[in-house]
C-alpha cells in the first residue's frame, strides 16, 4: 500500500524514500490467565498462544526541511477471528493513548507523521501526527515495549537542541469527544474529551550522566464516569512533575528519580474509587513515587557480568486517606487520592515480566493493587555466556505501599496479612542469531501470598510463564 502510494505521486519523483520493516512472531503459555484473567486456581491449564506482528515503515526525506515516517502494522493472534480479545478486532484506526495493547488488528497505521525542521524560523522541529513518545527509561511515557499492538498517541511535538540542553513540548488529544457536525462538543453536554501536556527538560553532562525534568498533565474535565460527562461534572485533572538523574560515576550505573501527583479528580466505581462506591464522589489527588538503582559491569571478567540493586516506590491510598473531617467521604466531603499513577509508562519494564501490576494508580484489583499502591525490590543481572547470548535473571520481591489489612474497604478480608504480595522470578536468553534476527526464550515464576491471593481473589500458589520469540527486522 506504501509502495503503491508513493509511486503514483509526483513527490516520490523528488524524494529520498527508504523503506524497512519488522516480523515478530512470539508463542507464549502461561498459567495466571490470558488478557488479564489472572487465574491462579491450580485448576486451568496453561494458556498457550502465538502473536504474530508486521510492519512495514516508509521513511522520506521531501526535502533539507521536511520528512515524514509512515509504518503500518498488523497485530494478530493465530487462529484467531476478528473478535479476539489479544487483537482487538479493529483496523488499527482506534489505536490511540488509552489503547496500549493490542489494537492494531488487521492493517492499520502504527504511526504517521511529518516533521518540519526549524519550523517557522524558530529553532524547533516540529512533529504533527500519530507517533510513539518515549522518555528517558519509559517511566512516564513509553510504547510498552513487549505488547504487539504497542502505544502511540495523535501529537503535536516540538523540539529544540542547543549544546547539551534539549527541550521538548507535545499536545496529545488521547479521546475526542466531538466529530464534525456533531453539536454535542460541549463537555457540559456531550461525550468526553481527554488531553495531555508534557513538557520535558535534559541537561547532558551532570555527575556523569544526563539530568531531566518532566510534566505530565492530562487534563478530563469531564470526570470519569463512563463515556459520558457526569452530572456533577468535576474534572479528572491529574498533574505529575519530577526529575530523573542517571549516569555513571566511578564505574557504579546509577539512577535516581522522583515525582510527585496532584489534581482534582470524581470518583467512579472501577477507574478511581477508593472504597466507596458513590459515584461522583469529589476526590483531592496526592500522590508520589521515587526509584532508585545502581549496578556495575565487570566488563573484564569472562562473561562480562553485571548485577544491579533496584528498588520502586509508588505511594498508595489507605483506608484514613477516604475520610474527611473526620466522616466517609460524601459529596460535600472531598476524600484524599494518594495512589500514583504512571501515566503512560512502559510496566513490562519495572514490574516483573508476567504484568501483574499495570493497573497501579486505579482501584483495580485484577491488575493492580486495589490503589494500595506499589514497592518492588529487586535483584537483575546479566551476563553474556557465549558471543552474541545474553543472559538476564532478575528477583522481584513485591509489597504494596499501605497495608491489605487495614483497608476492610477495599472488600479485603484477610486480617494479618500485612503488605508482602508475591515474589517473581524472571529468566531470559537471547541470542543474536544475525544481524537482522534475534531470538529470545523466557521463563518466570510468580509465588503468591495470602494477601495477593485475597487481593486478587485467587487460590493458586503461583503461576508460571514461559515465551519463544522470533525477532526480523530489515
Amino acid at each position: 500500500m506504501v509502495t503503491a502510494f508513493f509511486a503514483a505521486t509526483e513527490i516520490a519523483k523528488a524524494a529520498d524514500i527508504s523503506f524497512s520493516g519488522q516480523m515478530l512472531t512470539r508463542y507464549e503459555s502461561n498459567e495466571h490467565g490470558r488478557n488479564g484473567a489472572n487465574n491462579f486456581d491450580d485448576k486451568s491449564d496453561a494458556g498457550d498462544f502465538t502473536v504474530s506482528r508486521v510492519r512495514l515503515n516508509a521513511d522520506v526525506a521531501v526535502n533539507d526541511s521536511t520528512s515524514a515516517f509512515i509504518q503500518m502494522s498488523r497485530a494478530s493472534t493465530w487462529g484467531a477471528n476478528g473478535d479476539d480479545n489479544n487483537t482487538g478486532g479493529g483496523t488499527g484506526g482506534a489505536n490511540g493513548s488509552f489503547q496500549v495493547s493490542d489494537a492494531d488488528s488487521l492493517l492499520g497505521l502504527h504511526q504517521a507523521y511529518f516533521t518540519l525542521k526549524n519550523f517557522a524560523g524558530l529553532p524547533v522541529d516540529l512533529k504533527l501526527g500519530r507517533q510513539q513518545i518515549v522518555l528517558d527509561g519509559h517511566r512516564l511515557f513509553g510504547n510498552t515495549i513487549w505488547t504487539v499492538g504497542q502505544q502511540t498517541h495523535d501529537a503535536v511535538r516540538l523540539d529544540h537542541k542547543h549544546d547539551n540542553m534539549s527541550f521538548s513540548y507535545a499536545w496529545i488529544v488521547n479521546t475526542e469527544g466531538g466529530v464534525p457536525n456533531n453539536t454535542q462538543d460541549d463537555p457540559g453536554a456531550g461525550r468526553k474529551e481527554i488531553e495531555t501536556h508534557m513538557a520535558y527538560f535534559k541537561y547532558a553532562g551532570i555527575l556523569g550522566g544526563n539530568l531531566s525534568i518532566t510534566y505530565a498533565g492530562i487534563i478530563d474535565p469531564c470526570g470519569t464516569g463512563g463515556t459520558l460527562c457526569t452530572t456533577n461534572n468535576t474534572d479528572n485533572d491529574m498533574h505529575t512533575i519530577g526529575f530523573r538523574q542517571a549516569g555513571q560515576l566511578y564505574g557504579i550505573d546509577y539512577r535516581g528519580e522522583y515525582y510527585y501527583q496532584w489534581g482534582d479528580a470524581t470518583q467512579d466505581a472501577s477507574t478511581l474509587t477508593t472504597g466507596n462506591t458513590t459515584v461522583d464522589v469529589p476526590v483531592d489527588r496526592s500522590a508520589y513515587m521515587f526509584g532508585v538503582r545502581i549496578g556495575k559491569t565487570f566488563k573484564n571478567v569472562t562473561m562480562k557480568p553485571s548485577l544491579t540493586l533496584w528498588y520502586d516506590y509508588l505511594s498508595g491510598t489507605s483506608d484514613s486517606d477516604l475520610t474527611a473531617d473526620g466522616t466517609q467521604n460524601t459529596l460535600q466531603n472531598e476524600a484524599t487520592y494518594k495512589s500514583f499513577n504512571p501515566v503512560f509508562d512502559t510496566g513490562h519494564k519495572f514490574y516483573g515480566l508476567q504484568d501483574l501490576f499495570l493497573g497501579i494508580g486505579t482501584g483495580s484489583e485484577s491488575t493492580g493493587t486495589a490503589a494500595l499502591g506499589l514497592q518492588d525490590i529487586a535483584i537483575k543481572t546479566k551476563l553474556s555466556p557465549a558471543p552474541g547470548w545474553t543472559l538476564k535473571t532478575d528477583y522481584h520481591w513485591f509489597r504494596t505501599a499501605e497495608s491489605t489489612t487495614a483497608n476492610a474497604n477495599r472488600g479485603l478480608t484477610c486480617r494479618g496479612c500485612g503488605n508482602a504480595i508475591g515474589n517473581e522470578l524472571d529468566v531470559s536468553l537471547s541470542n543474536k542469531y544475525n544481524a537482522n534476527t534475534t531470538i529470545t526464550g523466557g521463563f518466570s515464576n510468580y509465588t503468591t501470598t495470602a494477601a495477593f491471593r485475597d487481593l486478587r481473589n485467587v487460590t493458586g500458589d503461583g503461576a508460571n510463564w514461559a515465551y519463544l520469540m522470533f525477532d526480523v527486522k530489515f
